[in-house]
């Protein structure tokens, strides 16, 4: 059975992004469904998976962490507008039997991630 799954580091400060709220959106020939907004728990990770059995299908999807918010909640110090506010990982999912695991990687000024296990 296939998942999809995340979680959020925080670079800057070493540990777990806790608090950040994630839009799941599947992308369909141009137009955007919305399957749910999650939040990352205290280990910086959902309670569950994003989407898993047949709620997962091959196609496009997409990500949005509401990191500005998360970094004005840590006090992080920077000028407004935030130069990273909602980070949209865009991906695809070519084999919908298999564990996708998209983490982000967070900083004030910079991001990354990479499909993980």
């Amino acid at each position: 059975m296939g998942r999809l799954t995340t979680h959020v580091l925080d670079t800057a400060l070493g540990r777990p992004g806790q608090g950040i709220a994630i839009d799941v959106v599947r992308l369909d020939g141009g137009e955007r469904q919305h399957l749910r907004t999650v939040t990352t728990n205290q280990d910086g990770r959902c309670d569950a998976p994003l989407l898993e059995g047949e709620a997962l299908t091959p196609g496009e999807y997409e990500l949005c962490f509401h990191a500005g918010d998360y970094l004005r909640a840590s006090g992080v110090k920077a000028a407004e507008p935030r130069f990273l506010d909602v980070i949209p990982i865009r991906f695809g999912v070519a084999d919908a039997d298999q564990h996708y695991h998209v983490p982000l990687l967070l900083s004030p000024y910079g991001y990354s991630t990479y499909r993980g296990s």
